[in-house]
């Protein structure tokens, strides 16, 4: 073995050790089962050069704020509707769209305060979009807690490289909940417990950004106000909720009846204007997979603007030109459900028996508005650390984008790869494992 090898070996190895100390896991519910389990680190770095860096963070501040402008559109004037941008129906039929939130006019007009915005860098060079994640991403803890323990355990691996310090996305989060806020009351972060599958996330931004850690029960709204009662319960005013419980969950008078994790009569505070809810409800209709298809229209139209960043090249069934394309092209299209996540409902058609494709074909045939196509991107492969050696894997880029007074994106990321050496799906409840992101600036 290698000196560098062995090197980066005990490096993996501590880190991983001590993120296991720390308690750094995610849960995953599979079969009526909830299993916690390490999110595997590499220690060798994605590393992108300043320009690329550039280039990427004009982009993703561009597709949010155009995103935002949407968001706001489609729950008051909608103009890209009536302008025939968007079909109307497309918008309304999306499970993400909540009528509920019609009129409400969030602090400065702000739905996706914290974006995830899903990338892959082809073996063309050119970076593509895969996904926006507008209403509850999640991730940024593991490459901060990752590169703090690697300061520690070996503080020479920044010396060589300018690299920028990704410790500050704490303070971007802190800064834009505090806008929100608007000297309302205390910030809290609202997690649904520690059976949540990013449950160690909550708890560390709300240590990192001094916001309380809240859970289901602790906050009620009474006269259009929300209050938090904690151990001593003493009731405090409540100015901005960063919430990792999903739409449906949040106000049981509105929404889910049967719900405990949420706040009852807090859509009525929200619509008040009295409280600031981070993300905003009603995002998903802007990050479903169909609506994804005409996000370089609304850079265009909101923008008016060319948009920087690329879609992969991608089909709607609902259109007939686009039907007829992926019935005829299935075999070589990645095909995916809008309404699925964490990399579940997504199926290549290489991969398909005969039977099987003749069974999607006959499902997009009945339900052309649930599924979307897109060319297979073959994107480049990073080094891994494995066994005494080197191999590659499919990795993509989770960036974060945070939208406050002002739209800022954190010069860091999410960095996931496979460990399937024959797959290109690379989420953590499909199994994959995470790298630390070096955004170099020199």
């Amino acid at each position: 073995m290698s000196i560098k090898i062995k090197e980066l070996t005990e490096s993996r190895d501590t880190v991983n050790k001590w993120m296991e100390r720390y308690g750094v896991r995610f849960g995953v519910y599979k079969n009526g089962v909830f299993n916690e389990q390490l999110f595997p680190f590499d220690p060798v770095p994605r590393i992108i050069a300043k320009d690329d860096w550039t280039y990427l963070e004009q982009g993703l501040r561009q597709r949010v704020m155009a995103l935002n402008r949407f968001l706001w559109d489609i729950y008051h004037e909608k103009k890209i509707i009536k302008d025939g941008i968007v079909p109307e129906e497309f918008v309304y039929s999306s499970k993400g769209y909540l009528p509920e939130c019609e009129g409400i006019s969030p602090t400065g007009g702000v739905y996706a305060h914290i974006a995830g915005i899903d990338l892959v860098e082809g073996k063309d060079g050119q970076w593509y979009v895969l996904e926006d994640n507008l209403r509850i991403p999640s991730g940024a803890s593991y490459p901060m807690i990752a590169r703090k323990i690697t300061r520690r355990v070996a503080p020479s691996t920044f010396t060589a490289l300018a690299v920028a310090d990704n410790r500050d996305y704490a303070d971007l989060l802190r800064d834009m909940m505090d806008e929100m806020n608007d000297n309302r009351g205390i910030s809290v972060i609202l997690t649904p417990g520690r059976y949540n599958s990013a449950y160690f996330e909550h708890s560390y931004l709300a240590e990192k950004t001094g916001a309380t850690l809240v859970y289901p029960g602790e906050l009620f709204a009474e006269d259009n106000m929300v209050y938090y009662t904690g151990i001593n319960k003493e009731r405090t005013r409540v100015g901005c909720i960063y919430r990792r419980v999903s739409d449906e969950y949040m106000d049981p008078m509105i929404f889910e009846a049967s719900s405990l994790l949420g706040i009852p009569n807090v859509m009525q505070a929200y619509k008040a204007g009295n409280v600031a809810l981070v993300n905003a409800i009603g995002n998903g209709v802007a990050d479903d997979k169909g609506i994804y298809y005409f996000v370089p229209k609304m850079v265009e139209y909101y923008l008016d603007e060319k948009p920087i960043l690329q879609n992969a090249p991608t089909y709607l069934p609902y259109f007939k030109d686009d039907y007829d394309f992926v019935l005829k092209n299935i075999r070589r299209l990645v095909v995916k459900d809008v309404s699925e996540a964490g990399g579940y409902g997504v199926v290549f058609g290489k991969d398909l028996q005969d039977d099987e494709l003749e069974k999607l074909k006959s499902l997009i045939i009945e339900q052309p508005r649930r599924w979307i196509a897109q060319e297979v991107i073959d994107f480049k492969d990073l080094e891994i650390l494995e066994g005494d050696g080197f191999v590659e894997r499919k990795a993509d880029l989770r960036a974060f984008v945070i939208s406050g007074k002002e739209t800022k994106v954190w010069r860091s990321g999410l960095t996931r790869f496979s460990r399937n050496p024959d797959s290109f799906v690379v989420n953590s409840s499909q199994g994959g494992g995470f790298k630390d992101t070096w955004v170099v600036e020199n």
